[in-house]
């Protein structure tokens, strides 16, 4: 059993952006030495490409569809379990220190009466974390104002350093300089390249490292889960000295697409080829300013686990801590002619995922690779586990991950990971003429196949087996069908579990099994003839006495 869980999400960070996945010239020495003392999932999906969906499948332990927080800024309603809702009652702090993309349901809790500002009110608002510090690391601000317009403590720890004006966020941590001193936003791709107006030390990543230290020193022997959620590999893609320049674009490696992926492209792939950043990232020049800013920022958060790692080991706290380190989604950054994360190919999709688990158990698997189908739902149930609770099947999708961690392959594992996304609020929506409740999609992927079900729209269909990289679509390909045809009947089948039942377990229901007749209520018995000793109430003898 572990005694705290240390639960780290980078985002938008692919998966195969770290030496220890196979990238040919990415740094991530610490990273990598996680996974040399844990277990390496090489097949982790994400539930969503977006930030706040697949955030609120981590948290939850259900899918997209269950928890119904379909896109950033969709709310997670009012009721839906979260990870503290699971760990607190197993006597664990659970605490926040970085980003969730969590929007609260405000009309909900207006609805109930709670009070925001209340210790629940506080863990509803904050997907049941208590929030050490909210930091979701969009501050960006324009003519109009700024994108987020909440007090944020990182503009006043830069402030308090001396950093000028109120907007540090903006105007030194993501944002350059040029040679005669003019302010260079780190919103342009161009300026990728430039390092950050902000000294290393005082940048996003050390800032929330330190604040995750200072918890876990301020804790003390109180047994915690910590979510440390770092902001980074994200956009704006800047980095600070010396990151900016420790890549440059012979370390990028080439992109993986090509030509015949636009030839007749899926009406929804078309759609997202036509976005403005999907049309940056498919220039070269662009790539050169971005991928290696982006492969900096990696190695920055690599030596900031480094750091952390050495203070856990100071506080006596390295070897009875579950760590766990992963993303929320991964980043096109070229590939199939795209940027950003829209659609199901691998690197958006597909999670880096290492699991260390303190326990005696789990000592014959460290530093092994587990092939097995794992999605983001899985991490809530092995928590609960981890903290020596049961999970809940009627309310977590997922599956606990002890079974792979400590050498022992169950059973029955899943045969298909899924993954959905709502594009409603997206331009793609806008130019298909696609209504917000139709503008769905939804991927099943098994050990070979994946299957994209795009209502209104064909299938699409990659063979991972003979196309790894997925350039060819087979979704119309007659010769195809039947595989179609398969993986939309494991569709289909997903689409009719039971998800909504969590407010009783199914042992409450089997032990209501024959309640009713036991208190009373006799349905189709004829008289008391029939009924068996055991349901016969002491004032009915008499008149079963009389019918002999």
């Amino acid at each position: 059993m572990a005694r705290n869980i240390l639960f780290i999400m980078c985002d938008q960070l692919r998966w195969d952006y770290l030496s220890c996945t196979g990238h040919p010239t990415i740094r991530t020495p610490n990273i990598d030495a996680l996974a040399a003392r844990g277990v390496r999932f090489s097949r982790a999906y994400a539930q969503s490409t977006i930030c706040g969906s697949s955030r609120m499948s981590f948290y939850t332990g259900r899918y997209v569809d269950s928890h119904g927080a379909a896109w950033n800024n969709f709310p997670l309603k009012v009721g839906e379990m979260t990870l503290g809702d699971y760990l607190r009652p197993l006597g664990r702090q659970t605490v926040l220190v970085g980003k969730t993309h969590m929007a609260a349901d405000t009309e909900g809790m207006a609805r109930l009466g709670i009070d925001p500002n209340s210790l629940i009110g506080t863990r509803v608002a904050e997907c049941g974390f208590d929030p050490y510090e909210r930091d979701d690391g969009l501050h960006g601000s324009g003519p109009a104002g700024r994108y987020d317009p909440k007090p944020v403590r990182y503009n006043d720890y830069l402030r308090d350093l001396g950093y000028a004006g109120d907007d540090g966020w903006d105007d030194w941590a993501n944002a350059g300089e040029d040679e005669h001193g003019n302010l260079l936003s780190g919103w342009l791709l161009r300026n990728s390249t430039r390092p950050a107006r902000v000294a290393e030390e005082h940048s996003e990543t050390p800032y929330m490292t330190r604040r995750a230290m200072e918890f876990i020193e301020q804790a003390g022997e109180a047994p915690w889960c910590l979510h440390l959620s770092y902001i980074k590999p994200h956009w704006p893609c800047i980095a600070p000295a010396p990151y900016h320049a420790m890549y440059g674009p012979a370390d990028v490696p080439p992109p993986v697409r090509s030509e015949a992926e636009r030839a007749q492209p899926h009406p929804i792939y078309q759609a997202f080829l036509n976005s403005r950043v999907s049309r940056a990232f498919s220039r070269d020049e662009v790539r050169d300013a971005v991928i290696p800013a982006y492969m900096g920022l990696i190695t920055q958060i690599d030596d900031q686990i480094g750091v952390l790692m050495r203070f856990l080991e100071s506080q006596g706290r390295l070897d009875d801590t579950m760590i766990v380190f992963t993303s929320d989604h991964g980043d096109y950054l070229g590939d199939h002619w795209m940027g950003e994360k829209d659609l199901f190919h691998e690197p958006s999709v597909r999670l880096p995922l290492i699991v260390v688990d303190p326990s005696p158990a789990a000592d014959a698997t460290r530093g092994s690779v587990c092939d097995a189908l794992v999605e983001a739902i899985d991490l809530v149930p092995t928590f609960v586990e981890a903290c020596g609770g049961t999970p809940q099947p009627h309310r977590l999708e997922g599956r606990p991950l002890q079974p792979w961690l400590h050498g022992q392959a169950p059973a029955s594992w899943r045969r298909h990971a899924i993954s959905e996304y709502d594009y409603s609020a997206t331009g793609a929506a806008i130019s298909l003429g696609v209504a917000p409740l139709d503008a769905r999609l939804f991927m099943v992927v098994d050990e070979r196949w994946k299957y994209i079900h795009a209502p209104g729209f064909r299938p699409m269909l990659f063979d991972l087996a003979e196309d790894p990289h997925e350039l060819h679509d087979l979704g119309a390909d007659p010769a195809h069908q039947a595989q179609c045809e398969r993986m939309y009947l494991a569709l289909a089948q997903w689409g009719l579990r039971q998800s909504q039942r969590t407010a009783i377990s199914d042992e409450r229901i089997a032990a209501m099994r024959g309640a009713s007749v036991r208190k009373g209520i006799l349905l189709g018995f004829w008289d008391e003839s029939e009924l068996p000793d055991e349901l016969l109430h002491e004032k009915w003898r008499g008149a079963r006495e009389a019918l002999r």
